[in-house]
């Protein structure tokens, strides 16, 4: 792709600010915990998929959702645990069908598991429901061309790579990442965006995302 190429509409670079807030719901069983995770608001359900995302941007990717390690220390029910570790958050392109998803495997091991039910976590060690509000903030940057946004890539802060990347297909459901939609929309290259779509963000830490994209972004503008 030539750097010169302009496209249809400028990107603009946003960042986030983040709040977390008690919600006064918890669990201490299987079922109270399943039966709160298809009431509370979507922005539980992210929390509680994505805090370690958040609080821990530098350190090594693939922890496992609150819900998983909660069921394990907790509960003490291992073989759950590992199921609900092992949903693959990138396969789902809306909070709804992710809380769906692990209700339904929670319910499924409690059809086949009915001792499982009537365990009770300690005093002090039941699962409390927070919520995660974004606050959005558009930056100064306002990009035309590839080579531009490639330029910017390198100087945004996580909070903004982070945005763009998971808050924006997850929690707004645009189905892709903010940098794709663009590129695709905007300048017309394809095959660009499905790299960048391609790329499974939970297996980077958010440092070696934004490195990730500059890598492919930068191999395409030297074609």
């Amino acid at each position: 792709m030539k750097e010169s190429i302009k496209a249809k509409e400028p990107f603009r670079f946003y960042t986030r600010l983040h709040l977390t807030e008690l919600t006064g719901l918890r669990a201490s069983t299987l079922g109270q915990l399943s039966s709160l995770i298809k009431k509370v608001p979507g922005s539980c359900i992210y929390h509680h998929t994505h805090r370690f995302l958040q609080q821990h941007q530098y350190l090594s990717p693939e922890p496992p959702n609150d819900f998983a390690y909660w069921v394990t220390e907790a509960l003490s029910e291992d073989e759950l645990g590992e199921k609900l570790a092992s949903i693959d958050t990138i396969q789902y392109s809306s909070i709804r069908s992710l809380r769906d998803k692990i209700a339904d495997t929670i319910d499924e091991y409690l059809e086949h598991n009915r001792v499982a039910e009537l365990k009770f976590s300690r005093l002090g060690e039941e699962f409390y429901f927070i919520k995660s509000k974004s606050f959005l903030l558009p930056t100064n940057y306002l990009v035309y061309d590839l080579r531009e946004f490639v330029d910017v890539l390198k100087k945004v802060t996580l909070d903004s790579i982070y945005f763009h990347i998971f808050e924006a297909r997850l929690r707004l459901e645009k189905g892709k990442n903010d940098f794709s939609n663009w590129i695709e929309t905007s300048l017309g290259d394809t095959a660009l965006a499905n790299a960048l779509s391609k790329l499974d963000p939970y297996t980077f830490t958010l440092e070696d995302l934004r490195k990730a994209v500059i890598r492919i972004i930068e191999r395409r503008l030297s074609e």
